[in-house]
């Protein structure tokens, strides 16, 4: 048994092996390590979208994928019309709401028709490709993020927990009910769990965590509790000053992810030692990925390797990247975890 045990030690593993393991926090034979970014340009098809995902993974030799979607097509669901624009995220061109009086608008969904649609196409060509290879996550924005891409703008949802909460509060469930169903079919489409993201409402600069808990948790409980079955399931906290240390009894929730360089968030060994998940992230998407030497790269993500342990622990950028961040960088974050 001894012998056994050991050969397994010392073979490679696969990437769904060596993300199976750190999952569980058991020996890997190197850390996991991915990162993202957007493609703007091939992010308004299908074909596009799947193929500059495939491209990226293969060329970094990735251990697991974030398919990074564009980000307006959460709005574009409930009415909102985006225009492509080169090397940039989408302009908006006209809000899905814009008074309190059309959030009624706001229906549920099944979550498999319109751009949903479109969206799961690319999970299926995405799986199709991998063949079982390598697993990924589908991006999946909460209700109130979603929101935000509604009407195109964060600081008229602000107003509207103000103004008009009752409102704002009805309009919420059917979103959530959306992405629940929707999230279900990405799982269907191969996706091996979501990556939940707060994006701007993770942090403290933005919603206080009253707030946040009256106009946010409940409905994200409400799309976890639908998936918390799948093996990888990511919470994405956002930005500075993040609300991670109350968000670590979401369910279902296989690792939390976060900028642990960003002012007044916590640390790597902070939230490892407060939850039994996986924590991932370590290296700095807006400064050293984006602009450091790739020495600094390095030094960076075996900080975080040495940080962790290297258990339970996925080896990533803090958020998406740049898509002009140096190749060398990448190359180097690779060749950190292995």
């Amino acid at each position: 048994m001894a012998r056994i045990l050991k050969f397994l030690q010392g073979r490679k593993m696969t990437k769904n092996e060596r993300v199976a393991a750190a999952l569980k926090g058991d020996h890997v034979d190197a850390v996991p390590v991915s990162a993202w970014w957007h493609d703007f340009e091939r992010e308004w098809s299908a074909s596009d979208l799947a193929e500059a995902t495939l491209e990226a993974y293969r060329k970094y030799d990735w251990d697991f994928i974030k398919v990074n979607p564009r980000a307006s097509y959460f709005g574009e669901a409930f009415g909102a019309k985006y225009a492509p624009r080169e090397g940039r995220q989408p302009d908006l061109i006209e809000p899905g709401v814009s008074s309190p009086e059309q959030l009624r608008r706001i229906e549920r969904q099944d979550g498999r028709g319109g751009v949903w649609a479109e969206q799961l196409e690319a999970l299926r060509l995405i799986a199709a490709r991998l063949d079982d290879e390598a697993p990924f996550m589908q991006t999946i924005f909460s209700p109130l993020a979603t929101m935000s891409r509604i009407t195109g703008s964060t600081k008229y949802v602000q107003r509207l927990m103000k103004e008009n909460p009752d409102e704002l509060l009805a309009a919420l469930a059917p979103i959530a009910e959306t992405l629940t169903a929707y999230s279900k079919a990405s799982l269907d489409a191969g996706a091996a769990g979501i990556f939940f993201a707060t994006v701007e409402w993770g942090s403290g600069d933005v919603i206080s965590i009253e707030d946040y808990n009256r106009f946010a948790r409940p409905f994200d409980l409400k799309v976890l509790e639908g998936v918390k079955g799948a093996p990888f399931n990511v919470l994405h906290v956002c930005r500075t000053n993040n609300h991670l240390s109350q968000l670590l009894d979401y369910p279902g929730i296989a690792a939390f992810h976060w900028a642990v360089h960003q002012q007044g968030n916590p640390s790597l060994s902070e939230i490892a030692a407060k939850t039994d998940g996986a924590v991932m992230g370590g290296v700095s998407q807006e400064e050293t990925l984006t602009s450091g030497p790739p020495q600094g790269v390095s030094r960076e993500a075996r900080g975080a390797i040495e940080e962790t342990h290297g258990q339970r622990f996925f080896l990533a950028p803090g958020c998406s990247i740049d898509p002009a961040t140096p190749e060398a960088n990448l190359r180097a974050l690779v060749k950190a975890a292995r």
